[in-house]
């Protein structure tokens, strides 16, 4: 039997291979990379020798120009079962591509960190505490104010559930949304401008798309209070992030929890990296134990299927 190269990507933590029983997979060598390449000669170079390739979400970007220097690849695994950073297109005229399950609760649970940690100015006042001192900031309430979520899909409704019992007021906003459906969840549907004109907190829980693609612009900041704060745990590009990194600036909105960017790693000189008024992850709204065991347990299941000749889990 010949041997299968399986190359895994973008494995940050050196955690993958403990996820899944990766030697359950005859006849493959699979090799972990941690380091993430942008550069797309180095990139190609890396990837030219192997069959098989796994992506963690859209850490490691497959267009048109990658795929094209990939003759040996016949399989494409991403984690989750969507993935902005894939060109479906181009790759399915050449390979296979299959995704995975995911875990919803994490990424809803990190949108709570961000507000909370901004809320009560935590990352201050723990340098704060460790450097001697005592507290100096003075924290905002929950209970009592509104918060707004642009989407109220899977996320959105698990964010609004944990908002509810922070006591809050609850609107949403997007194309499509249902008056009589949000309301069955204790959720008042509005008009995009009045969402961000009465909310305190405005939290991102929508799907990456042409018509979602900076949504978010000077325009809608302009709309939020200047106590307010916004919270994107969805897609970076959603928000155009030169227009709120003035909007900080000037002190127009009281801040911004960040997990997602337009261009990941977030680079060196970025102006975010460098504002008072943020609070940033590194895109860790699906990092768990318990997402990463779904992720590369059924990536190790796409690759045995699709080796045994009858893939699973296939992206159309």
């Amino acid at each position: 039997m010949a041997t299968t190269r399986i190359a895994v990507l973008d494995d940050y933590q050196l955690v993958a291979e403990r996820f899944a029983q990766w030697d359950s997979i005859d006849s493959a060598i699979v090799t972990f990379f941690s380091e993430h390449l942008a550069d797309l000669d180095r990139l190609a170079e890396r990837l030219a020798p192997f069959e098989v390739i796994v992506a963690m979400r859209e850490r490691t970007a497959f267009r048109r120009e990658l795929l094209d220097r990939l003759p040996a690849l016949r399989l494409l695994v991403t984690t989750g079962m969507m993935n902005a950073a894939i060109d479906l297109d181009a790759a399915r005229s050449r390979v296979v591509v299959a995704g995975t399950h995911g875990s919803g609760p994490p990424t809803a649970e990190l949108t709570w960190a961000l507000i909370l940690g901004l809320s009560r100015h935590l990352v201050e006042e723990d340098t704060n505490i460790r450097s001697g001192g005592w507290q100096r900031t003075v924290g905002t309430d929950l209970a009592g104010r509104t918060l707004g979520l642009l989407g109220l899909g899977r996320l959105g409704r698990r964010v609004a559930r944990i908002g509810q019992a922070f006591e809050m007021d609850v609107i949403a906003w997007s194309a499509n949304l249902d008056a009589a459906d949000a309301a069955s969840l204790g959720v008042r549907a509005v008009e995009k401008a009045e969402l961000f004109t009465q909310s305190d907190v405005v939290s991102i829980h929508l799907v990456l798309s042409d018509r979602t693609r900076a949504l978010v612009t000077a325009q809608e900041l302009s709309l939020m209070k200047s106590s307010a704060i916004l919270v994107n745990t969805s897609r970076g590009p959603i928000v155009d992030e030169d227009a709120l990194a003035v909007a900080l600036g000037e002190g127009r909105i009281a801040g911004a929890g960040l997990d997602v960017f337009a261009t990941e790693p977030l680079p060196l000189d970025h102006p975010l990296r460098s504002s008072s008024r943020t609070l940033l992850t590194p895109h860790l709204g699906y990092v768990t134990e318990a997402t990463y065991e779904i992720f590369y347990d059924e990536a190790v299941e796409d690759i045995r299927a699709f080796l045994a000749g009858a893939p699973v889990r296939v992206l159309t």
